[in-house]
């Protein structure tokens, strides 16, 4: 039989031959030859004996093997009336998986929390430091006879300042931020994945990437390259068009 050893064949050999000796009355194995070749008390084979009807045959690295009395295969046996016993010890680290399996979770406290308190304080570490090195003051009060020009919207509203500068009022207003929107509503329908990785999510950021420089764009353009009448021009010949 292949992938058996060659000693373990032998030795099933011996064992079915001295079996079938026995069985045709060769031998017959006494209490006390049963002591000295096994450790199996004597008692104990005879109750074998008894119970399966036949001559218990026992080795000292093996399990007493019952042989019947009709000379068939003995009691115990492997797949072609082998004998032989082999043990294996499996130890529990090669069948178990002992890593913790990684989670792609956070607890609010004081992972997340923590953090944004850390971004909170330097957010505001910028603002005053940047507001001591630069000076914002105030306009004066406006003048309704005289008209700044150009005249700009807060920064946050030059996208659509500059929309309507291209496109009908009810598109450059309404349809394309309308549809911005509306896009953002259905994003989270859109893409299901649970997975906080940008490797993982590369519609949804595809299009939020799509969104804001899209927006940044626009609002660049008003901010520096419109000048006198809201005309296109450049900052680096005639001058930034633009106050904070």
């Amino acid at each position: 039989m292949a992938g058996i050893p060659e000693h373990l064949l032998k030795r099933a050999q011996e064992a079915r031959e001295k079996a079938a000796a026995e069985a045709a009355g060769a031998s017959a194995p006494t209490a006390a030859s049963s002591d000295a070749g096994s450790r199996i008390p004597a008692d104990l084979l005879e109750r074998s004996k008894a119970a399966r009807g036949g001559v218990a045959v026992a080795e000292k690295s093996a399990a007493p093997v019952v042989v019947p009395t009709n000379g068939g295969i003995p009691y115990g046996a492997g797949p072609g009336g082998h004998t032989q016993r082999l043990l294996t010890v499996v130890k529990s680290g090669s069948i178990q998986d002992v890593k913790a399996v990684p989670v792609d979770k956070v607890h609010t406290w004081p992972h997340l929390l923590g953090v944004e308190f850390v971004a909170s304080l330097a957010c505001t570490a910028f603002v005053f430091m940047f507001s001591w090195f630069v000076n914002a003051p105030l306009l004066q009060a406006a003048n309704f006879n005289r008209t700044p020009n150009p005249s700009k919207a807060p920064w946050y509203f030059l996208g659509l300042q500059e929309l309507l500068t291209m496109f009908h009022p009810m598109i450059a207003g309404v349809t394309i931020p309308g549809m911005g929107i509306i896009a953002m509503m259905f994003a989270p329908f859109l893409d299901r994945n649970e997975s906080n990785r940008p490797e993982d999510r590369k519609f949804l950021t595809g299009l939020w990437t799509v969104h804001l420089m899209f927006w940044a764009v626009l609002v660049i353009i008003g901010s520096f390259f419109r000048g006198p009448g809201f005309n296109f021009t450049f900052p680096w010949r005639d001058g930034i068009f633009f106050e904070l």
